[in-house]
């Protein structure tokens, strides 16, 4: 059997290296246009960035490696122009020496990945106008730098314009990032994404959200990048981090079926419209885990699962893909931000409903040094509490709290069994009651009608027929506090009950919500009917609508 894989990276090296490790006397193709396979696309902003200081700790493998080890034919600086399904042969252009020739095949793989988004401005073929995807987009913007680049326009707020923007302000440069949206990383939910952006902005990334770019000019050699608000930023360069679109080109040009979204359509064994041409990463359309509808994820572990299903698919296995819940992190200077399954806005596009809760939890036990609270939002299934998606941001635990939850997302499991999960504990690492355990005890509080919540969005609409009650203390009321709000805090209030009236709504809070919690536990036992306290607390309020959350630095 003959197999040729079109891309040498994360899904079309992981068909390759899994076919041959299942079967020993195949003939394995492997055709990349770039002039590296197997290299770290996720580490390329960390080369520019100083971080990973080797260029070559980003090339993972070699043709003449892979051909030792594994024995692939793998062959870089080669294009595929077109595909021939009657007679199972592909096109190639040999780039370096414009070689053209037929290569045929028994099977063959499509993981051509995605393709940064240009849109069609003007000046947008400006020589210093950049993308990033693969080593020598890296190496053109790292000369820039090292050649003494002192600014840069990011067009994107996406995860790369985020690790970009990161990157060169480590490199001293001058950093201006430009969001269409009016948030950076959209996946996340709004209120999730601002406490980022103003640790951004505390490291000197001047973030202009709400905004895209018109054009761009050529100014004595340096860039000039017109936005829509009729703003003009200079720079010695601009990269484009706009997003990406599926490579479909030589999918569509064959006849191969496409999807709804613009992928390469392919079942659950990875394969596409042709029974002998499979296809796996960036390029193909997915179903996504909660929402079941198609979709396109970019990411890294997804696109390596799909190139080795699709490698045992062709080998004679029966291994299907399910699906991808979208998993995702990013690191933003000392911060860290990510989240997996629906976000809270996907869910209202979609119609869905669903209940959240918000916390804010220390990283690890709060008496052990460089602890510092993390901001939690996880929604669920009304009713059957089962979990639809989480979002968590902070200094330090956000990673494993992530996972948690998108294992838990993944095994299909409720709200209700967050509170019994056994985890990892010790004082440098977490609390006894883990972050995930204590979202699971809010969660399964307010399923049972143990906990009765108000959220921000609440105010001012809803909570001007009635009485905003704040139970934190005298100085923390004085410091900031929601407008129209009274004050008792909690340790007086059993004394002082005569001020909370009976016939309207009481809205009680405060900073993270577990004063408030008591607060409300200790009204309804005492008769009052009508009580909510506020989701996430005033950390989360001014979160939801832009105010000071004073949470921005790591606890000493």
């Amino acid at each position: 059997m003959k197999i040729v894989v079109i891309g040498g990276v994360a899904a079309g090296m992981s068909a390759a290296a899994r076919a041959r490790r299942l079967d020993e006397l195949a003939e394995i193709v492997v055709l990349e246009r770039s002039n590296h396979v197997s290299f770290a696309n996720c580490g390329l902003p960390y080369h520019i960035g100083g971080v990973i200081k080797e260029r070559d700790d980003l090339l993972l493998q070699t043709p003449q490696s892979l051909r030792m080890s594994m024995n692939l034919d793998v062959r870089v600086g080669h294009e595929v122009r077109g595909i021939d399904r009657q007679r199972h042969t592909i096109h190639v252009v040999e780039l370096g020496s414009g070689r053209e020739y037929d290569e045929s095949y028994d099977k063959l793989v499509l993981a051509p990945g995605a393709m940064p988004i240009r849109p069609a401005l003007p000046g947008i073929d400006h020589p210093r106008v950049l993308v990033l995807r693969n080593i020598e987009d890296m190496d053109a913007i790292k000369a820039l730098v090292d050649g003494g680049a002192r600014s840069a326009v990011v067009i994107g707020g996406g995860y790369i314009g985020v690790e970009m923007a990161e990157s060169l302000r480590e490199r001293g440069l001058a950093v201006d990032l430009v969001e269409m949206a009016d948030q950076i990383i959209p996946p996340l939910d709004r209120e999730m994404a601002r406490d980022l952006e103003g640790h951004m902005a505390d490291h000197g990334v001047k973030l202009r959200l709400g905004l895209a770019a018109a054009s761009f000019r050529d100014v004595d050699g340096r860039i000039a990048v017109e936005l829509t608000d009729a703003t003009t930023l200079s720079a010695n360069f601009a990269v484009l981090a706009a997003g990406v679109r599926p490579d479909a080109a030589l999918a569509r040009s064959a006849g191969l079926e496409l999807g709804s979204r613009g992928g390469i359509k392919v079942d659950a064994h990875m394969r596409t419209s042709d029974p002998d041409i499979y296809a796996a990463g960036d390029a193909v359309e997915v179903v996504d885990t909660v929402m079941g509808i198609p979709s396109l994820i970019p990411l890294a572990g997804p696109a390596n699962r799909q190139g080795r299903i699709a490698g045992e698919n062709i080998c004679g296995r029966d291994t299907v893909y399910g699906s991808t819940q979208g998993t995702s992190i990013v690191k933003v200077f000392d911060m860290t931000g990510g989240g997996t399954g629906a976000s809270e806005k996907a869910l209202r596009k979609a119609g869905r409903s669903y209940l959240k809760v918000y916390l804010h939890p220390s990283g690890h036990a709060g008496y052990y040094p460089g602890s510092a609270q993390m901001h939690i939002k996880v929604l669920f299934e009304p009713g059957t509490g089962k979990l639809l998606g989480a979002q968590v941001v902070g200094f330090d635990g956000v990673d494993k709290r992530i996972d948690v939850f998108a294992t838990a997302i993944r095994a299909g499991m409720t709200i209700h069994d967050l509170e019994g999960l056994e985890l990892a504990y010790a004082p440098p690492y977490a609390s006894a009651k883990d972050p995930v355990n204590m979202a699971g005890f809010i969660g399964s509080n307010l399923l049972k009608g143990d906990l009765a919540l108000w959220y921000a969005e609440d105010f001012p609409a809803q909570t001007s027929k009635g009485l905003i009650l704040d139970v934190r203390g005298p100085q923390e009321y004085e410091q900031w506090h929601i407008p129209g709000a009274v004050n008792i805090p909690l340790g007086k209030l059993r004394l002082q009950m005569d001020r909370i009236p009976r016939d309207k709504p009481v809205f009680v809070y405060c900073k993270v919500g577990f004063r408030s919690y008591l607060a409300y536990r200790l009204l309804k036992q005492r008769g009052l009917a009508d009580v909510k306290t506020l989701a996430g607390g005033s950390l989360t309020f001014c979160s939801v609508l832009g105010k000071d959350a004073s949470h921005k630095g790591r606890d000493k």
